[in-house]
């Protein structure tokens, strides 16, 4: 691990596009806060898995002296982010969030055991392979309306909203058809169409926003013209949000939630969560919480002795 040279600190930023709102923000917290900051594109990184020395190579030169590394990893590059994450732990560099902890959220049907096994409140959810088990899949999740939501899908897309138990029958079989997995999941109604984004850095809620779907969908994502603003969250909410980002072993996250009548039900935690629309909502600086965090863990956090695979 690198020492610290006094308050100084070298971190990369592991992102494809140094220009995204998120990206900028956090280069420029850091800077603001005296460290020097580097966006490293995770893609074009080339890796020296080694006993004796493992290395990682960016642009033809060896990536060294990091105190600390600040994963951006988008879904669809899961695999390779996750990798060059998992090498750089290996080298005993700090991570904001760690490679394990990042492929087990990602992955939403195990988010959800992880978060059942915790106790940790979800929507009844359901998942089956074959389509001759459709009848008794969604009597268990409650009938129509129901949620259905494709296991690989991001910010909204591939998830439906049935209003019939028939409607549902046929999105199901579709989606079977192209050999799609699918959770289906109890609908909220009294949600409204609003969503909470909790932000979770080093196990305490830092922002929270509510999301409120565009007219006429149900979907409350920012991506889809969804409107974000302030929040004021109960101590379950809050609670909440902190199991389950522990619970995936995430020390950044973002954790979305619905109210309901039985209480704050989890429906997804993201280990790369926006930084544009909570800071923009709730006006609390997020980039600069997430790099104090790291300059408080960093010089005693390295992973090496910690990996899992």
């Amino acid at each position: 691990m690198v020492e610290r040279r006094g308050t100084f600190m070298k971190i990369a930023i592991l992102s494809q596009d140094a220009s995204l709102y998120s990206t900028r923000r956090l280069k420029e917290a850091g800077e603001e806060l005296g460290h020097e900051m580097r966006v490293v594109n995770y893609l074009r990184c080339y890796m020296n898995i080694t006993s004796h020395k493992p290395a990682v190579y960016y642009n033809g030169k060896l990536l060294e002296s990091f105190d600390a590394v600040i994963p951006r990893i988008a879904a669809s590059k899961t695999f390779y982010g996750t990798a060059v994450v998992r090498q750089f732990e290996v080298m005993g560099v700090f991570s904001a969030n760690e490679s394990q902890a990042i492929s087990r959220s990602r992955d939403k049907l195990r988010c959800l055991q992880i978060l059942a096994r915790d106790g940790i409140g979800l929507p009844v959810t359901g998942f089956a392979h074959a389509t001759q088990d459709i009848e008794g899949l969604l009597d268990f999740v409650g009938g129509a309306p129901v949620v259905i939501k494709l296991l690989e899908g991001t910010q909204g897309i591939g998830v439906v909203l049935a209003d019939t138990n028939n409607a549902a029958k046929s999105v199901i079989e579709a989606f079977r058809q192209l050999d799609a997995n699918i959770l289906v999941q109890e609908f909220i109604k009294e949600a409204a169409g609003v969503d909470l984004r909790c932000f979770v850095v080093g196990g305490k809620v830092v922002a929270a926003m509510k999301r409120k779907g565009a007219e006429g969908d149900f979907r409350s994502n920012l991506h889809r013209g969804g409107k974000a603003d302030m929040v004021k969250l109960t101590p379950e909410e809050r609670t909440t949000a902190v199991r389950a980002a522990k619970s995936m072993g995430l020390k950044v996250a973002g954790v979305d939630m619905l109210r309901s009548n039985h209480g704050p039900v989890v429906m997804e935690v993201n280990s790369s969560p926006g930084i544009e629309g909570i800071e923009k909502a709730s006006g609390i600086d997020v980039a600069k919480k997430i790099i104090e965090f790291l300059a408080k863990n960093a010089p005693s956090g390295s992973t090496r002795d910690r990996i899992q695979f």
